[in-house]
């Protein structure tokens, strides 16, 4: 079952056009840092949300990505800019 999983991810990430990767309360979720890795290496863009604590522990992840952000809050307010263009 992982692995048909794995081959659904992957192919979800390689079609799209924006990945939003969630690292939860322990950062060392090796699935989603591999995912951010993944959508960095093919060019995605790249949105990372992670609570503030860890931001030192995925200061890499952060750097791939073109935008950070602490909660699902700031994800739904960057969302509607990256589609529309313009800013509430």
């Amino acid at each position: 079952g992982a692995n048909i999983n794995s081959i659904r991810t992957k192919k979800s990430i390689q079609d799209c056009d924006l990945v939003i990767v969630k690292f939860g309360e322990k950062y060392k979720q090796w699935n989603a840092a591999f995912e951010a890795g993944f959508a960095s290496a093919l060019g995605k863009s790249l949105i990372v949300l992670h609570v503030e604590e860890h931001q030192h522990a995925l200061k890499e992840v952060d750097a791939a990505a073109l935008a950070v952000a602490s909660s699902t809050e700031e994800v739904v307010r960057i969302l509607p800019y990256v589609v529309t263009g313009k800013l509430r």
